[in-house]
């Protein structure tokens, strides 16, 4: 780790280079799937320089760890197949259900997350991994709907990344809060002399473009005696997927039994049944039997009604999914990182970094689904006159005033209608982060020891302003379908038409886009000192010690006008079809200090190698909760050079976070079935569900079945705490030069989990008890329709997951070249959420391990990638398979309740040219067009977005140059 910016030997490392990289246990060994530090190389009897590796402030030479690390280096990042680290990190097998690209039936918004061990505290989240920049903390991410608790990876510029090492293992210890499934440490570029570029194109073999990408870096590096300089630009952009490109996707998997909306509209109209006038039959156009437009010229006077007709299944299904929306979202990303280093004497050093990064994503969504009435529809108290102008059965239409019929706001009339002509709805976000930090390092000496210091300070924020086009504003939908004389009297208003298709100047009328903005800040400083306190039998007592400080700050306003009651309607309706959420301001700082130690208790003994105690505390005292101290342990022991020994013991520490506390009320749509589907006739056997009426059908209600629900912060949450202990061996025999074997197991217990129970389990608990389970459930008492669905931040019980990784890896030499290749797999043997009984009963034990029956939450038991390389004198090839096992899906008549396994196969080939100074690539990933595996908890994208990929054959090409 020694950096390459001046010939000058004054110390063995850069402290710099691991600056902020709070303790850990021991020593660090790399032999997990990207490389390993016991490669033949590592047993040399070279003299190995000091380093400092992820979960340790002590500099060490032993790489080998009591914890298992992953590190991956620029070589195996550029040939991963991959366009950014969080496409990258998500592959792992260790990696839970994590943010990505893919775009409409997800809260990622173009964020990218990672999500270790499925602990994150919520949908896709990563808060309860921590992830770092050459060992400090980057600030958290912002959203569509609000600012996020978690770092988004794509605010990270692509061209400051040169390493990365994964660390999975608990680490609150020795970094503090969030690491509790394990810390990201990214390594950003070193100083060099030189110019170093590399692009890449691709697109998917479907055709039209359809998810092409485009991406390049280009990085310049200069020396001099005592100063450096790296700045780099970075460039992304990919196009969208739409749903109706993918067979999976084009339609969801569950079956139509009710008659839903579409553009030609649903038309409950009081007053036409039986109506001698128009001479319709009994029923028409009532609750029983809703009338559509048929798409034809509306007849004057009594011939109105020809114009409708009795909606009816098949003839009139209308699939949203096709619609144009999105699979996977657009998005652009440039960054920029500059890096000056200068030696202020031969035993200070100073660092400058500045970086800016901007990304532009959006999502397309299917159309306003409106339901809209009298007193019938979600959004209620609608009027409209039989003088208004486009009443095809008022007077305007030619039907004489004793005949008209006015549709009344306490009359029972519902217009339900995909709003095709005012556009289909696009979410757009343009986020900007900014991160300025300085440092100073150097060594001081006390007696003959060496002694390593750094200081650290910055300041991060992100900021992002959205978009939410072609909403629809309650407010002028209710005058421009009411009085005519108020509509002609009101400035702007125009008479609107929801019987047949709208004029642009009508649809211009009641659009409304909405308008927000949030932020996120970090400030942060850290001092560090680590050193040999004195010799022991076995080698040097290591210290390290250190203080850092904290504060983070986010807010968020959301558009007034969408927050704002109805001029017109009940105080319950707000004024637009835009989800609302109030004001979120919050803050916290803290003060922590922490001490570890490295105690060296055998060495060169018979059966005993080396023998190592860690040891590592941390006190932490928040503005918000109070204060924490937490430990860690671990024990590393080597009976001879070819096995190592390990296990730690941590205890892991989350104060809740800034959204969870202090988030304001959100509204938001949840997926997932109503288990009250068909009325209380149906379902005596749960008692939640007395009072729905017979026949009812969540697909008749809201956005077509989406579940209307409230997500707010709890400013009454403690603190969870958690316990880890992981043990493992690491196999690398002297005997066999390359090989080496990896396999440890984990087991994390969390107390007090900060977590919300998603809207199937809330929805489960209310159906079958009834009763108190059900006070976060409010239906409409006429149709049973749900209104709301409450889901709040809690403490719950606890959160207990235990599981194994193993990794084998084996390199050698042949005549023909060299031959890598790595097997890395995860079994995942529990993942149980225990929640307290809100009647007081036995605590409710919700076991998702090789589950997958609920909304973008899968957990198979085995995950596992694999690679085979084999590298010549100017070519190269890789082949790669990544393993995703079979979960259980939502029980269903359509298919069998099981998801299945699934077999992602890449590959790529590398040319050198030019004495290495070039390299080109060409390469295809899921070579056999692999779709996701269909899930019917998943619908109506029918697949997890979080954890599969339905981007199908990509096929690339690229270079790298070094100059």
């Amino acid at each position: 780790m020694k950096s390459d910016r001046s010939a000058k030997t004054r110390r063995p490392s850069k402290i710099m280079i691991a600056a902020g990289i709070s303790l850990a246990a021991l020593t660090w060994p790399t032999m997990l799937s990207a490389q390993t530090d016991e490669a033949p190389a590592a047993k040399t009897e070279a003299v190995a320089e000091d380093i400092i590796v992820t979960g340790s402030r002590i500099n060490r030479r032993d790489a080998d760890s009591v914890g298992p690390v992953l590190t991956l280096t620029s070589d195996d990042i550029a040939k991963s197949g991959t366009s950014s680290v969080g496409e990258l990190l998500q592959k792992l097998p260790s990696a839970g259900v994590s943010l990505n690209s893919n775009g409409t039936q997800g809260t990622s918004y173009g964020a990218s997350s990672i999500n270790l061990r499925y602990l994150g505290g919520g949908e896709g989240s990563g808060n309860r991994v921590l992830v770092l920049v050459d060992g400090h903390r980057w600030v958290d991410g912002v959203g569509q709907r609000g600012f996020r608790d978690f770092v988004d990876l794509n605010t990270m510029p692509q061209g400051m990344i040169d390493g990365i090492e994964v660390l999975k293992d608990g680490a609150s210890a020795i970094y503090g809060a969030d690491a509790i499934a394990g810390v990201v440490n990214i390594k950003t570029v070193q100083p060099f002399d030189g110019l170093r570029g590399s692009a890449r194109a691709g697109v998917t073999s479907h055709g039209n473009g359809d998810g092409a990408e485009l991406s390049s870096v280009l990085t310049g590096g200069k020396t001099w005696e005592r100063a450096s300089v790296v700045l780099s630009g970075s460039y992304f952009k990919s196009r969208p997927i739409r749903t109706d490109a993918r067979a999976l996707t084009t339609l969801t998997l569950v079956p139509q039994t009710a008659l839903g909306t579409s553009p030609n509209g649903l038309f409950i109209l009081p007053g036409l049944s039986n109506n001698t006038y128009f001479g319709t039959p009994s029923g028409f156009a009532s609750s029983a039997s809703p009338a559509v437009y048929t798409n034809t010229a509306i007849g004057s006077g009594n011939l109105a009604d020809n114009a409708f007709r009795p909606g009816a299944l098949p003839g009139d299904f209308f699939n949203t999914q096709a619609q144009g929306i999105y699979s996977t979202g657009p998005s652009e990303r440039f960054g920029i990182y500059g890096r000056f280093d200068y030696e202020l004497t031969d035993e200070v050093a100073l660092r400058l970094e500045g970086i800016y990064n901007r990304r532009k994503s959006s999502q397309l969504f299917s159309p306003v689904l409106l339901d809209v009435g009298g007193s019938a529809g979600t959004v209620r108290g609608f009027s409209i006159p039989n003088n208004q102008a486009f009443n095809p059965f008022g007077t305007t239409n030619g039907v004489p005033t004793a005949n008209a019929l006015t549709f009344a706001s306490n009359s029972a009339w519902r217009i339900r209608k995909v709003m095709t002509d005012v556009g289909n709805r696009n979410n757009s976000q343009d986020v900007e982060t900014v991160r300025l930090s300085l440092g100073l390092d150097g060594t001081f000496m006390i007696g003959a020891g060496e002694w390593r210091w750094d200081v650290f300070g910055s300041y991060s924020r992100n900021s992002i302003d959205t978009m939410a086009e072609n909403g629809i504003n309650y407010d002028n939908l209710f005058l421009g379908l009411g009085s005519p004389t108020t509509c002609a009297a009101t400035s702007g208003c125009v008479p609107i038409n929801l019987f047949s298709p709208m004029t642009e100047a009508q649809a211009a009328y009641v659009r409304y886009t909405t308008r927000e903005y949030n932020r996120t800040e970090l400030y942060n400083a850290a001092f560090n000192v680590t050193g040999n306190l004195f010799e022991l039998p076995a080698g040097p007592l290591a210290l390290a010690v250190g203080y850092e400080y904290r504060q983070n700050r986010g807010f968020d306003a959301p558009d007034a006008f969408v927050n704002a009651p109805s001029r017109f309607l009940s105080s319950q309706y707000t004024s637009t079809t835009s989800q609302t959420r109030t004001t979120t301001v919050g803050s916290y700082d803290l003060h922590e200090g922490y001490a570890e130690l490295n105690v060296p208790l055998l060495r060169d003994q018979p059966l005993a190698e080396s023998l190592e105690l860690s040891l590592a505390g941390r006190y932490s005292d928040y503005s918000t909760v109070g204060s924490k101290a937490t430990l860690k342990a671990g024990l590393g022991y080597r009976p001879i050079q070819d096995i190592l020994f390990r296990g730690t013991y941590s205890q892991g520490f989350r104060a809740p976070s800034i959204l969870e506390l202090y988030q304001g009320a959100r509204q938001t749509s949840f997926q997932g079935t109503d288990p009250c589907n068909g009325g209380a006739s149906v379902n005596a056997s749960r008692p939640g569900c007395a009072g729905v009426p017979t026949g009812y059908n969540q697909t008749n209600f809201n956005l077509n079945g989406l579940i209307p629900g409230v997500i707010s912060g709890n400013t009454s949450l403690k603190p969870e705490t958690a316990d880890t202990f992981s043990a493992g061996v690491a196999i690398s025999p002297d005997s066999i030069p390359g090989l080496s074997l990896t396999v440890d197991y984990y087991k994390i217990e969390i107390s007090n989990a900060i977590a919300s129970q998603s809207a199937t389990q809330i929805l489960q608990l209310c159906a079958a008890r009834g009763d108190v389970f059900c006070d976060l459930v409010r239906r409409d008492t006429g149709t049973g329709a749900i209104l709301e669905l409450l889901q709040g931040a809690q403490n719950l019980n606890s959160i207990e997951t235990d599981g194994v990784d193993a990794t084998l890896r084996y390199d050698f030499n042949t005549n023909a070249g060299r031959i890598s290749a790595v097997v890395d797999a995860s079994y995942l043997n529990s993942f149980k959420t225990t929640a307290p009984d809100p009647a007081g009963g036995v605590p409710i034990v919700d076991e998702r391990a090789g589950k997958g029956d609920a909304p973008r939450s899968t957990y198979p038991h085995w995950k596992g990638q694999t690679s085979l390389g084999w590298t010549g004198d100017s070519v190269d090839a890789t082949l790669r398979a990544r393993y995703i096992g079979s979960s259980s899906d939502a029980v269903n008549t359509v298919k069998n309740s099981k998801t299945k396994a699934i077999v992602y196969t890449d590959f790529e080939m590398g040319f050198k040219v030019a004495d290495d100074a070039a390299r080109f690539t060409i390469g295809v990933n899921n070579v056999f067009d692999k779709a996701p595996p269909a899930s019917y908890a998943n619908a109506p994208i029918n697949y997890d977005i979080y954890t599969y990929d339905a981007r199908g054959r990509f096929i690339y090409a690229g270079f790298n140059i070094k100059m």
